[in-house]
């Protein structure tokens, strides 16, 4: 293990940037649910799809939105900048998404223990059920956060056009 390398991700701004801004994204719809007592979101419940599976919950759209920020998309940067700092070169932009991907994954599944053991504590919500997910759902969260490892890069894109548009306004 190349403590060095943790220490120089932990120190990054990015890394925080992303663990904090993932966490406050995947706790709105809880913090939601929670204070209102009501499971179904405002503006993305109109987007539930009329069936519903154990494996697959109604909130689907809910669930891509912010698993792409936490614990995936926020574990994907980790992974890339600790790949980064334990190799000290520049890296190819396939190393970069395997990078990414390691740290979904290894962010989903520590995400997942955690959702595990709240599950097993059966810890009701304001609106009467299990405020933590599933163990079913777990096969879908590993599925998003291997999609995850892209929304860095969209988010980059979006935010270079953004940027583009604000100057060529400015001039």
């Amino acid at each position: 293990m190349n403590l060095g390398a943790i220490a120089s991700t932990l120190r990054s701004r990015r890394f925080w940037v992303w663990q904090i801004g993932g966490v406050l994204i995947y706790a709105i719809p809880a913090t939601f649910r929670i204070v209102t007592g009501n499971i179904h979101l405002p503006i993305l419940s109109a987007f539930m799809p009329p069936w519903s599976t154990p494996f697959v919950p109604r909130n689907i759209v809910e669930k891509v939105l912010v698993n792409g920020f936490f614990p995936g998309g926020a574990g994907a940067v980790a992974g890339e900048i600790f790949y980064a700092n334990s190799h000290g070169q520049p890296f190819s932009r396939k190393q970069k998404y395997l990078a990414r991907l390691g740290g979904a994954l290894l962010w989903t599944a520590g995400w997942s223990l955690f959702q595990l053991w709240g599950n097993l504590q059966n810890i009701t919500g304001s609106y009467g059920g299990n405020l933590f997910e599933s163990p079913l759902v777990f096969p879908l969260n590993f599925a998003l956060a291997s999609l995850s490892i892209f929304t860095p890069t969209v988010l980059g894109f979006i935010k270079t056009k953004l940027a583009h548009r604000l100057r060529r306004k400015k001039s």
